[in-house]
């Protein structure tokens, strides 16, 4: 098995997993999970989203998050946006990284916005603007580039349309999101080592949600393919909203505690993030989706069953 010698971890549980809570935590709350995801050696976190707060009143307190925490000298602090109004309330808060989103589902994106989501991702180019303007990087993420529960596998052709509509835009890092939880490791390991050929230019996330049991696989089948930047959420927290059935995402302490165990490099302390997820189970007041938060790690056990 052809591993990397290290990846790089992003935590989304603060946004992708509490935005589908209907327990909305405090400013003070969110603040305290991340000073201690930084502490746990995360050195990219998604913060929240600069949605509409009726839309999503969950996120609606992203902003004084950002002005609490600052800068953090080597930590990218990303938020979600939709459109150029996202921008501003990134510049107004200090934030230095957005990301925006597109369907790769072109049922879903005529139904729902009337255009195809190649002309959504042209519509972002004042986006992009504005955020180099103000000194604030951006990326791309690319929803259901494996499958849609409305058409089933997403074409390569579909994703490749969409890469190249970021590309024109100026936007050159890209995630590959499979937030209706469908995609299998050998589509997973095939979409990657294509696109990591035909636009060397690009940079790569990858973001698997665990709704059928195959998130800890797909990483695997990705990280053989090349891929070194991944997605997770602290206890496993989250799900699309807008997909039926969509599950939470990967947990965080699953991917680290399974990298750990191959010798693969994340800098994320498991244990602390163990006690954060132990910490936001208690908060929200229900049981969260996370293996090793239930049985622990491996060398845990080690030599404790003959005591």
């Amino acid at each position: 098995m052809k591993l990397p010698s290290s990846v790089t971890l992003c935590e989304v549980g603060l946004r992708d997993g509490l935005q589908n809570e209907k327990t909305i935590l405090s400013t003070d709350e969110k603040v305290e999970l991340l000073k201690g995801l930084i502490d746990a050696g995360y050195k990219v976190i998604e913060v929240g989203s600069f949605m509409h707060p009726k839309a999503v009143p969950q996120m609606a307190d992203t902003d004084e998050v950002y002005k609490r925490v600052g800068d953090v000298p080597g930590v990218e602090l990303r938020a979600l946006i939709p459109n150029l109004r996202g921008v501003q309330r990134a510049i107004d808060c200090g934030c230095k990284k957005v990301k925006l989103n597109v369907s790769a589902s072109r049922a879903h994106n005529l139904k729902n916005l009337n255009m195809t989501p190649e002309e959504s991702v042209a519509g972002f180019a004042g986006c992009v603007e504005a955020a180099a303007a103000n000194g604030i990087a951006i990326s791309g993420s690319i929803s259901m580039p494996f499958a849609s529960p409305w058409e089933g596998r997403t074409p390569v052709e579909d994703v490749d349309a969409i890469i190249e509509a970021y590309l024109k835009v100026g936007i050159t890092e890209i995630s590959l999101s499979d937030a209706s939880g469908m995609a299998v490791p050998n589509q997973v390991g095939d979409l990657c080592a294509h696109v990591l050929e035909k636009y060397p230019q690009a940079s790569w996330w990858l973001h698997f949600h665990n709704t059928r049991g195959m998130a800890v696989a797909n990483i695997i089948a990705a990280m053989e393919a090349g891929m070194t930047r991944f997605d997770s959420s602290f206890g496993g927290l989250g799900g699309c909203p807008f997909v039926p059935g969509a599950a939470g995402n990967v947990s965080s302490e699953d991917v680290i505690h399974m990298c750990d165990e191959m010798g693969v490099e994340t800098g994320v302390d498991v244990v602390k993030v163990m006690a954060l997820s132990r910490r936001l189970r208690d908060l929200l007041d229900h049981n969260l989706e996370s293996y090793v938060l239930r049985a622990g790690r491996s060398c845990d056990l080690i030599g404790s069953q003959s005591k």
